[in-house]
Parts: structure tokens; sequence; C-alpha cells
């Protein structure tokens, strides 16, 4: 990324990582799609709830993933090659550690994580079988994401999005077996999507091991790097703490939408399967930023790495609002597509239209934050989105609760006050620092 057509390179980029995204959210969209249609209320409930659980362990792996990309993609540009061997097996052993960890951490804690959200007694055996599945078999997503990050540091977006599309494909497949063929119900998918993710850890793996690139990964050469390690968790970190604690205060705004009735519940979780789709462009070019100011900076072109920045808000914020037209004109009909039941509909179609307009603040938060961690500077997105999104957003949700109105649409303002807060303070540290030619030392 460090010679050619800027936009180029952040589209050839981004677009194969958008669209594995894509494919990588069918997961949990079949998921509740099958639950949604052929299973029961609660079980979509249970399944579309469980998402803010299932990413504060995640989102602190996948933080970590970042900071390993990153490293990775600085050694890489500046054509270190002994480094990036060195980045790469720490990565590996980090994945293994960690996901034993989370195994264990995750099967054990259902229970106490159903009662931090509230759940409804009507959803918590449903909900109790899907993530007590999804944690026994966590390990492959995080082999998957740490592999996948790992080729992307080096530019190949390309084969981890055909992985994705394999898995998808084979979690879809496998969904409708064991729903409608089996009767499994929750089990089934939850069933079919670790399987599914196996699938691509397995193919990203046999990619590595085989790999003729200083990215190869070999068994024997598989351990704790300490500089490599205290690099990775110097960018990492940061990323992993706030992700963690961001999906950790969702876990309480989850707890306010679970007070309201089943039905807008289930009409939230719809809402949150699209919310999640409306955002891979900004995430997708999140991570592209972050590369091509990684590896920009890695030969100390800081000038084309601020242009990279500024073409890439352009890109995402044009998608955003060629996204956000269908949305508000065709609400009610892509909520029926999760969930046919009117009061759902109706209920989801106003999430969607209140909140679609404020998807462009996102634009600028993702792409500087990106920006930033591609340059090495982790803290201050951190403190940033865990200011917005964490501390200021839970206020508002107390405040409005207490002492405004316990009602459900100031409640779920809460998200877009927090991405405008966000936005503007992310912009102005942005603009006073920049990136400053910043390499990992």
């Amino acid at each position: 990324m460090t010679t050619g057509p800027i936009p180029q390179h952040l589209l050839s980029f981004a677009i194969p990582l958008l669209i594995g995204y894509l494919f990588q959210q069918l997961y949990n969209t079949v998921d509740t799609w099958v639950v949604g249609n052929y299973v029961s209320n609660e079980a979509f409930s249970a399944v579309g709830t469980t998402g803010p659980i299932i990413n504060v362990l995640i989102g602190f792996f996948l933080g970590l993933a970042s900071g390993a990309g990153v490293v990775i993609s600085q050694y890489y540009g500046a054509r270190d090659e002994e480094s990036v061997q060195k980045a790469v097996h720490t990565a590996a052993m980090l994945t293994i550690i960690m996901g034993i960890a989370f195994t264990i951490i995750g099967t054990l804690g259902v229970p106490l994580m159903l009662k931090l959200i509230k759940m409804p007694e009507s959803v918590v055996p449903e909900a109790t079988i899907y993530l007590s599945i999804y944690f026994e078999g966590v390990i492959g997503l995080m082999i998957y994401n740490m592999g996948a990050g790992i080729m992307r540091a080096i530019g190949d977006s390309v084969r981890p999005f055909l992985f994705l599309v394999a898995s998808a494909l084979t979690n879809t497949v496998l969904d409708l077996v064991f729903v409608l063929g089996f009767n499994m119900k929750v089990a089934g998918v939850a069933l079919a999507t670790v399987i599914a993710q196996a699938v691509s850890a397995i193919l990203v793996l046999i990619v590595l091991f085989r790999s003729k690139t200083c990215v190869k990964l070999q068994v024997r050469k598989i351990k704790l790097h300490r500089d490599a390690l205290r690099k990775i968790i110097k960018v990492g970190f940061p990323a992993a703490i706030q992700t963690a604690i961001t999906a950790f205060s969702n876990v309480f705004v989850q707890s306010y939408i679970n007070f309201f009735e089943t039905d807008v519940m289930s009409g939230w979780t719809a809402y949150n399967k699209i919310d999640t789709l409306l955002l891979l462009p900004a995430q997708s070019m999140n991570l592209a930023s972050t590369t091509f100011v990684g590896q920009n900076l890695g030969v100390g072109q800081v000038d084309r790495a601020k242009k990279g920045v500024n073409i890439s808000i352009i890109i995402t914020i044009s998608t955003m609002i060629v996204l956000m037209i269908p949305c508000l004109i065709f609400a009610p009909q892509i909520v029926s597509f999760f969930n046919q039941k009117p009061e759902v509909i109706e209920s989801g179609s106003l999430f969607l239209r209140l909140m679609s307009p404020f998807y462009v603040f996102c634009c600028f938060n993702q792409i500087h934050a990106g920006a930033l961690r591609g340059a090495g500077d982790s803290k201050a997105p951190m403190f940033i989105m865990l200011g917005s999104f964490v501390v200021f957003r839970q206020i508002y949700l107390f405040v409005t609760s207490h002492f405004i109105a316990n009602e459900v649409i100031p409640i779920v303002m809460g998200y877009p006050a927090g991405w405008m807060m966000c936005s503007l303070i992310m912009f102005i540290y942005y603009k006073k620092v920049g990136l400053k030619g910043r390499v990992l030392t």
C-alpha cells in the first residue's frame, strides 16, 4: 500500500473485507432468521439479545488481534521479515492461551451474564442453551480472526473473505438441517455456528502453515516473544479494553430494553441485525485505514498516510448515505424478514427509521480511530470511545430513565447521542495531534 493509487488500494482491501464481514454476520443473522421464522418469538429474542454478552469476551480478543495486525503491518511495510515472524508466532500463542481461557470463562459465566442483562424468565432457557454451546466452540472464531488479521496485515484480504463465504454457507445449510430436519431448535443453530466457525479456522491455519511468505506459521516456533508481545499489547490492549468495556456497557443498555415487553425486545433484536450490517462499511474502511496508515508510516510516508485517511472518510460517508435511504423507505419490509409478527415489525421499523440518519457520525469516529491505531496511538481512541460509549451513554440512560421518561424511544436515543459525542471529540483530537509519523519502537 506504499505506492500506487490510494483509492484503489483502500477499496481493493476494504471491499473483500466488507463482503467477508457480511458473510461473518450471516452466522447470527441466519440463526435469528431461522428461529424467528421456524421456532418461536422467545427463541428469536434469546438468540438476538445475547450479542452484547458474546461481544464482551470476543471484543477483548479482537482488540488484541488488531494490535497484532498493526505490529505486523508496520514490520511488513519496513521489510523486517524476522520481526514479522516473531509477531506472527506470538499472536498464535496468545490465541491458544486466550482461547482456552475464554472457553472456560464463557461457559461457566452464562448464568451470571443473563442476570446482568435482566433476561426475562421466559427467554432464559433458550438463551442459556445458545450461549453455552457457543462458548464451548468459541476458539474456532478466535483462531480465524487472529489468522485472518495476520493475512490482512500484509494486504491479503481476499482469502479470509473466501473462507468466510465457505463458513457462512456451511452455517446456513446446517441451520436448516438441524432446525428443520432434526428439530434441534436453539441448540441446532448454536451447533451450526460452532461447526461453521471451526471450518473457517481450519482453512486459515492451512494457508498460514503452507505459506511461502514471512507470515508462515510453524508449530515449533509458536511461543511468546517478549518484544513482540510488548508491542502487540501496547497497541492492542487499549483497543481490547475499549471494545470489551463498550460491549459490557451495551449489556446494561440491553437490560434497559429488556424492561419492556417481549415484542419490543424482538423489534430491537431485528433492528440490531440491520444495525450491524449498516456499520460494516465503516468498520471495513476502519481496518483498511489502519493497515494503510501502518504500512505508510512504516516507510516514513506521512503525507500519503494522511491523504489516505481523508479519502477513507469520503468513501465511507458516501456509502453510508446510499445504504441509509432504502432503510428509511422500506423499514417495515426489512424488519419483516426477521420476524413476521406485526407488533415486532412496528417497533423494529420505528427504531430503524429513528436511528438511520445518525450513522453518518459513525464514519468519522471509525476512520479517525483506525488511522490513529495504525500510527501506534491506540490509547486516545480508547479513552475517547470509552468516554462517549460508556460513561456518557450510561449517564444519559440513567438520567433519562429515572428523571425524564422511562420510555423506549428516549432510551434508544442514547446510541446516536454517544456516536455524535465520540465523533466530535475524535475529530478534534485527530486535527490537533495528527499522525506525526509515529511508528512502534
